[in-house]
């Protein structure tokens, strides 16, 4: 009964009661697909054989009472009423919790944080109206001041997030297995086994084949879903339906004690029994891949916040954002489903390995929501501490049980989320010591500038992106590219394309720029922010931005520091700056008409190199006369951009430094360096402009 992975909706707007209850029928398969299937083997699991040599109805009405409470406290009162009113600006989800607490809480695992990124709009939501000032600021400042503590914070919501792609593998597979199970009604005891399993895994393999294809034209997106549409649908339909399924079969099973088989398809009625167990197993493939997709959106989010290696990302929708998916972990997970699939061939133990790796993920909420409740909601540490005794307490008594159950099924998410956690802890382990390289390693821009406005080397034309993690600072990979080779473009940009922990941002605060050295040098930095839920566009589409938005940022005429030491301070100096859709100043237009726009002051026009027929051209809007300087700025990034563009990109080989520990050498040499080397490198996971690219190879000691 899994709701974490559920909750990816956006916060409450005004909506009219018909796209309210639109989105609540849409939301049954894609929320609650997997919730729902969970009457096909809950009561198999609870009872297995032992139920034939009860005399009484007590255990029968135990288990009911088991599953009636859990149903109305975990996901009716937490989830629905509490947990689900704790969204990320519309996202849910651990590492939404966690990331909603970052901003609240300076714990950020991201290393190249600004103070500027906590300006975005989507950064900060209101608090609650009962702050604790006392206990809430000394236990923000706690967390702020000690490592130990936000190294314990990260470890908890990777540990949860490792549960729930556990159960991206256990659940499809004992959802599809249990519907297909009503199979051994139909053939005796002895074979029906031989034809349940090659079913089940044929569906499967099915699944998961077609996964690339998205699920658009069966529901609409999770992030599309409201809170009331979720609420109206839990409350009214799948809460409801699903109490009375499991009343009917514990109604069943205690008019029948003498049976062979306990299952759902036991208390059907012969006479509709197939066209039951095609809904079912149509039901389970609904359920089945909307978890698959959660579990393809969570890895989406660790990436992006560097706790998971790069991996590439298809957008199966071109209408519906968040339809993603990710052919690696794509395969990875139909393996590993098939093959517990094939080696427990019961839902017995199924059912042990997903409750352990569920109801882990519902303690770590359970936790993170507390710090939630005091940080992000400002309201009384009591609060929080009921909060976690009344739902902690229930779940661990959950938790123990499903533990007893270790060599029975329940040690499969165990080491499942042990290794996703080893692979994630490794990347964000050597992210970090890269990244530290890389910040004392860094030229400093004065050196830079004391080359002189021709910097002492032969300017080529075009514009030269030198991709870098800084925020500040020049990297060591261009004075490494300087050192063996003395020359670069006419224009040269500083390009850091960096993830910051909100689930969006807004495209007029997508870009960060700013001059380095005085505006003759043609020095600029760029950094451009992506929330952890943000399509990257392809590389002609980010081109085009990026061009547009320097010459939004030169025509708007800011002036570079006076001062040299002014200069290494560039979150002062950086200005916001839109993309091309959201920016009244210079507008891009593409046409195939060469002859010049009526009406319109045009400085040139752009040839684009791979759509030859189509012409980019800056239009400016109709204005006071243009500061000279201005426009010979435009004019050399135009004629730079007309020239080409090439792109510098470290490949850096991560060694660890002499002296260093056996531990470190194992994470760094062995552990890191595979990931490095075998995940995709920036060029195919950022969608950056590659058709000229050039990688600067530098070994870093760390």
């Amino acid at each position: 009964m899994d709701m974490e992975g559920s909750f990816y909706q956006n916060s409450v707007k005004k909506e009219s009661w018909r796209t309210v209850l639109t989105l609540a029928y849409q939301s049954l398969g894609v929320v609650y697909g997997d919730l729902s299937t969970s009457p096909l083997y809950v009561y198999k699991s609870a009872f297995a054989e032992d139920i034939q040599h009860s005399e009484t109805n007590e255990e029968i009405y135990g288990v009911l009472s088991f599953v009636f409470w859990t149903l109305t406290l975990i996901p009716l009162l937490k989830y629905v009423f509490i947990v689900l009113r704790a969204d990320d600006n519309g996202e849910g989800g651990t590492f939404a919790l966690y990331s909603l607490l970052c901003r609240h809480a300076r714990v950020s695992s991201l290393p190249n944080c600004q103070l500027a990124d906590e300006a975005l709009s989507t950064y900060k939501k209101d608090g609650g109206s009962r702050p604790d000032k006392s206990v809430g600021s000394s236990l923000k400042s706690s967390l702020e001041k000690h490592k130990v503590l936000q190294r314990l914070l990260l470890v908890l919501a990777l540990i949860g997030t490792c549960m729930v792609i556990g159960d991206g593998v256990l659940t499809p597979a004992i959802s599809v297995f249990s519907a297909v199970s009503g199979l051994e009604l139909s053939m005796s005891k002895k074979h029906h086994e031989y034809v349940e399993v090659p079913i089940a895994c044929f569906i499967l393999v099915c699944l998961f084949a077609l996964q690339h294809y998205g699920s658009e034209a069966m529901f609409a997106d999770l992030g599309h879903f409201s809170q009331l549409s979720i609420k109206i649908a839990f409350t009214s339909v799948v809460y409801p339906s699903m109490i009375l399924a499991y009343m009917g079969q514990a109604a069943y099973l205690s008019q029948h004690h003498a049976i062979e088989r306990i299952g759902f398809y036991v208390s059907v009625p012969e006479q509709i029994r197939w066209p039951v167990l095609a809904i079912a197993i149509l039901a389970a493939v609904v359920g089945s891949q909307a978890i698959i997709t959660g579990t393809f959106s969570i890895i989406k989010q660790c990436s992006a916040l560097g706790c998971f290696p790069r991996v590439k990302i298809v957008h199966t929708s071109s209408k519906i954002h968040g339809q993603i998916y990710i052919p690696e972990i794509n395969w990875i997970l139909m393996l590993l489903c098939l093959a517990v699939t094939i080696g427990f061939r019961d839902t017995k133990r199924l059912g042990n390995a997903s409750g352990l790796a569920v109801i882990t993920v519902m303690l770590v909420t359970t936790c993170l929501m507390s710090l939630v409740i005091v940080l992000c909601w400002n309201q009384s540490v009591f609060l929080a501490v009921l909060f976690i005794l009344f739902f902690g307490s229930i779940e661990a008594l959950y938790f123990s049980a499903s533990l007893i159950k270790f060599l029975e099924g329940a040690w499969v998410p165990i080491a499942l989320s042990f290794i996703f956690m080893i692979v994630m802890c490794v990347w964000h382990y050597g992210t970090l010591k890269k990244y530290e390289f890389d910040l004392q390693n860094k030229v400093s821009i004065n050196w830079l500038l004391s080359l002189g406005p021709s910097l002492g080397i032969v300017r080529v034309k075009g514009i030269g992106l030198i991709n870098t993690e800084l925020v500040s600072g020049i990297p060591a990979i261009f004075s490494h590219f300087v050192t063996n080779l003395p020359a670069f473009h006419q224009v040269l940009v500083f390009l850091c394309i960096k993830s910051v922990p909100v689930p969006y941002v807004r495209p007029e605060e997508r870009f960060l720029i700013g001059h380095i050295g005085p505006k003759e040098y043609r020095l600029y930095r760029c950094i451009v922010r992506y929330g952890y839920r943000d399509v990257h566009k392809d590389d002609l589409e980010f081109e085009k931005d990026l061009i547009f938005s320097l010459a939004e940022f030169i025509r708007s005429g800011i002036s570079e520091p006076s001062k040299a030491d002014e200069m290494e301070k560039d979150d002062e100096k950086m200005t916001v700056v839109g993309t091309a859709m959201h920016i009244d100043g210079i507008q891009l237009c593409e046409d195939e008409d060469p002859d010049e726009t009526p009406g319109t002051s045009e400085l040139r026009e752009i040839q684009s190199p791979v759509l030859a027929r189509k012409r980019v051209r800056f239009v400016l809007p109709e204005s006071p006369q243009m500061d000279t300087s201005v426009r010979e700025e435009l004019e050399e990034l135009m004629d730079a951009r007309e020239a080409g563009m090439a792109f510098i990109l470290g490949n850096s080989y991560v060694r660890a430094k002499r002296g260093s520990s056996m531990i470190k050498r194992l994470v760094i040499n062995l552990g890191y360096d595979f990931f490095r080397r075998n995940c995709r490198s920036p060029v195919h996971s950022l969608s950056i402009p590659h058709a000229s690219t050039l990688e600067v190879g530098m070994i870093y000691h760390v």
